[in-house]
């Protein structure tokens, strides 16, 4: 059967600063969407979160942008927000909520997106990514490693049916444009833009020899919508595995190395993103460091069997042990670039006002 799955974030208040979302917020949510699965809209969901975003997990038969299904996590969050945050008077209530009525769909709107349609297999795992306080880039290093990267996934030099290699959809976040590039043959065209991860962010990934859809990643930069920063994107994905594509080890296996990524503090910083269960994607130190917490399903005729909490295993502990020890070591840096992001990404900070400020006073040395 053919089933959308649609994973949809935001963050709309929080409790004790940018810290974890309320239980009470992910009681009025599930209580939404049980009323969306009773009256024929969802054939199942999940509610979760990491850090201060509540995660809608969503499967259902209406098709990617779908007014209803993009409508009912509109309505999800804002009735949260109305209900919970503003009435418990959590940290930055309806932050991620930069419109003030749903248009039809939520491109551009806030919240984050990872969506798609396909053909539900005869065994489908489904892994479902979130992140906390860093940006959609953060996920260009592990979905190369894990489609691209044979020391990471060895399916690609031992399984026949990965061996032809993937496509991935880049996109220009600056431009709103998308490029098709091809691994293995075009991997230092694809590495020469996504490296630049406040950029080029890769969208979605294909098997080459058919064109399945092997994972999709949301995209949306909050300070290119608002034209200041009002807080991190926190990108959330997922990634379909096993049965010609690579197994859930390997796509696990690319966080064992906590990398450095850009938010943590005030969307500032770079920092490692350090996976962790869904019990300690609760962002302190610093405001982080940059979680990332993993959740597995198995899909039966559209309905969410799970989930597995993916990190939540003692395999992890040593990228815990090397995320700390990363952290210390960039925190000690303070202001300093590369701590601090770069003039590129500070223009949607404060620094745009103090340059303003301080602007009569440059002058020319000579």
């Amino acid at each position: 059967m053919k089933v959308t799955l649609s994973v949809i974030k935001a963050d709309i208040g929080s409790l004790v600063g940018h810290h974890v979302v309320h239980p009470e917020q992910i009681r009025v949510a599930s209580e939404k969407l049980k009323k969306a699965k009773e009256a024929g809209l969802l054939i199942d969901y999940h509610v979760t979160n990491v850090g201060d975003d509540l995660q809608l997990i969503m499967t259902h038969a209406k098709g990617i942008d779908s007014e209803e299904v993009h409508g009912l996590a509109w309505d999800t969050f804002t009735e949260v927000t109305e209900k919970v945050s503003k009435k418990l008077k959590l940290y930055a209530a309806g932050q991620d909520l930069l419109a003030t009525a749903f248009s039809g769909n939520l491109k551009g709107m806030g919240p984050g997106i990872a969506e798609a349609e396909f053909e539900e297999r005869i065994s489908e795992p489904v892994i479902v990514f979130m992140a906390d306080k860093t940006e959609p880039g953060a996920w260009n290093l592990p979905l190369y490693k894990i489609f691209a990267d044979p020391f990471n996934t060895a399916g690609l030099v031992i399984d026949e049916s990965l061996h032809e290699g993937f496509t991935f959809r880049v996109m220009d976040v600056y431009e709103d444009k998308v490029v098709d590039l091809h691994a293995p043959e075009e991997l230092y065209d694809l590495l020469a833009l996504i490296g630049t991860t406040g950029r080029y962010v890769i969208q979605s990934v294909f098997r080459r020899k058919d064109s399945l859809l092997a994972a999709v990643a949301s995209t949306a930069r909050l300070s290119l919508i608002a034209g200041k920063y009002v807080g991190k994107d926190d990108p959330v994905m997922f990634i379909r595995a096993q049965h010609g594509l690579p197994a859930v080890g390997e796509v696990l296996e690319t966080f064992a190395f906590p990398h450095l990524v850009a938010g943590w503090m005030r969307g500032s910083h770079n920092g490692p993103l350090m996976p962790v269960s869904i019990k300690y994607a609760k962002c302190t130190r610093f405001d982080g460091p940059p979680r990332v917490g993993s959740l597995g399903f198995q899909l039966n005729e559209g309905k969410l069997v799970g989930p597995e909490d993916m990190f939540d295993d003692p395999a992890f502990d040593r990228a815990r042990e090397i995320a700390n020890k990363a952290a210390d070591y960039i925190r000690r840096h303070g202001p300093f670039m590369p701590a601090r992001l770069g003039p590129e990404e500070m223009e949607y900070t404060t620094l745009k006002i103090v340059l303003k400020k301080l602007e009569s006073r440059f002058r020319l040395t000579r």
